[in-house]
């Protein structure tokens, strides 16, 4: 099942010309730069801007096509949208904004006002009005009032802009359980790479109105496109890996990754459990030799794979680990001293305050 979208729009100077094609379901993210067409795109995928030419189609499911003069009104795409403000209707409780949205549904209803409360946490505030919430409650009834819509695509543009640090900590594992407890795709959009990191399964890069690169989560970590938007020091591999125990003596998660092994500061999640990690390339240390009597507590064996220049005194040094490759920043000096190659088996050295683990 694949989510397709292709669409062309001249709005003034600004053109919009972007395609992407990703398996559902699953979270895509929308990421680049302000002003590069991200909610221009939603906009279209949506219904509420009409493209030069496009074609949508959800499944197999067209829901626009330009060359075949198909447009699907927004009202029949099944399509929930969630804006960065709430869009809430003061004047009704919590519980009537979701009955609204329900009552409008035209189909058959896969997500039940209960069970959108109970993933929600909104059981406690059906009665308040909409006035009485935090931006962060106001929020989550908005992302409720969307799933009561019944839709077979969920659209959420910048859907935390509006919130503090401490409001998007809050809303951010609401999203994290409807990916996974709930087969609805969705497109997100965001600016804040920490978001993307956390929800995203897929990643569609854009720049200046174009697409410039898409593809899964742990892949697009290591496309060059991506360090231009979120800096030098938050290059690094995106890795999935799976649980298998509490190590005793540590009480560190014991999470495999390629053929090897990390130990992470996470907290208790059960055996077979997945589990994100990113590696920043500049928190790894490469070693040609089996590391011995060194505090680090994670040392994975790869061979490099390729040796990119990063800048003018450094360069990125990708390692395969075992079917996963991640990435280590060194200087010049260092890889011409260590030799590093193509084909060098090497050990790749992380300490384990320096992992950034997530759950998914």
């Amino acid at each position: 099942m694949m989510l397709q979208v292709a669409a062309i729009k001249h709005r003034g100077s600004f053109t919009l010309d972007a395609q992407f094609e990703l398996p559902t379901p699953g979270v895509v993210a929308l990421f680049g730069r302000s002003g590069c067409g991200k909610s221009t795109l939603v906009n279209v995928i949506a219904g509420l801007l009409k493209p030069d030419f496009g074609r949508l189609a959800l499944d197999e499911t067209v829901l626009l096509d330009t060359e075949r003069h198909i447009d699907v009104p927004p009202e029949r795409r099944r399509i929930g949208y969630v804006f960065q403000d709430a869009r809430l209707f003061p004047h009704l409780s919590v519980a009537k904004n979701l009955r609204y949205a329900q009552r409008r549904a035209k189909v058959p209803a896969f997500a039940g006002i209960d069970l959108v409360a109970d993933l929600l946490d909104l059981g406690t505030l059906m009665q308040r009005r909409t006035h009485q919430l935090s931006g962060g409650e106001r929020q989550r009834v908005a992302i409720g009032r969307a799933l009561l819509s019944q839709p077979s695509l969920l659209l959420l543009d910048e859907p935390l802009a509006s919130l503090d640090a401490a409001r998007r900590e809050e809303v951010l594992p609401y999203l994290e359980t409807l990916r996974d407890q709930l087969a609805i795709p969705m497109v997100y959009v965001s600016h804040h790479f920490e978001e993307v990191l956390r929800l995203a399964t897929h990643l569609v890069l854009m720049e200046s109105g174009k697409t410039i690169a898409q593809g899964n989560l742990g892949d697009m970590s290591l496309n060059p496109g991506l360090r231009a938007i979120i800096g030098a020091d938050a290059v690094g591999a995106i890795v999935d890996g799976t649980v298998l125990g509490l190590d005793p003596a540590s009480g560190l998660l014991r999470v495999q990754v390629g053929h090897g092994e990390l130990k992470v500061r996470f907290g208790k999640l059960a055996t077979g459990a997945k589990l994100r990690v990113q590696l920043l390339a500049r928190d790894l240390i490469v070693a040609t030799r089996a590391p011995q009597q060194l505090s680090v507590r994670n040392s994975l064996t790869g061979l490099v794979t390729a040796v990119m220049e990063d800048d003018g005194d450094s360069d990125l040094i990708a390692i395969d680990v075992g079917g996963t490759i991640i990435t280590a920043r060194v200087t010049k000096a260092a890889t011409r001293e260590l030799g590093l190659v193509s084909g060098l088996p090497v050990w790749a050295l992380v300490k384990t305050a320096s992992l950034r683990p997530y759950p998914i």
